[in-house]
């Protein structure tokens, strides 16, 4: 189940990092924050093919995400190379969160 969790959040990560690049859906993401989102995904994709290393991708890319959150919130949206705004910040947040539950979650119910 976790797996296919894994994937799901993959191909989200690679639509909206690609989705990020066309000008019917320009957004404020640059093309950083757009290559970091495809990135993400295609690891996601990638961990999703043993059950180990899908609960180390949540583990590591959720703490990723608090972290940039974290960053983001205490230097006003400025990630040294990357601008995001307040509403990225929520949205790394919660996604790092989600992350880190799936992580020891999983671990729980594997061990």
């Amino acid at each position: 189940m976790i797996r296919l969790i894994a994937i799901i959040f993959g191909v989200a990560f690679v639509f909206i990092g690609v989705a990020g690049f066309m000008p019917a859906f320009a957004s404020q993401n640059s093309m950083l924050q757009n290559m970091a989102y495809i990135v993400s995904g295609v690891v996601a994709i990638m961990s999703a093919t043993h059950i180990k290393l899908t609960q180390l991708y949540f583990l590591i890319a959720g703490i990723i995400y608090i972290v940039a959150a974290a960053l983001g919130f205490g230097r006003h949206g400025d990630l040294f190379i990357i601008h995001v705004t307040t509403s990225d910040n929520f949205l790394h947040l919660a996604i790092g969160i989600t992350f880190v539950y799936l992580a020891y979650y999983t671990r729980r119910q594997h061990s």
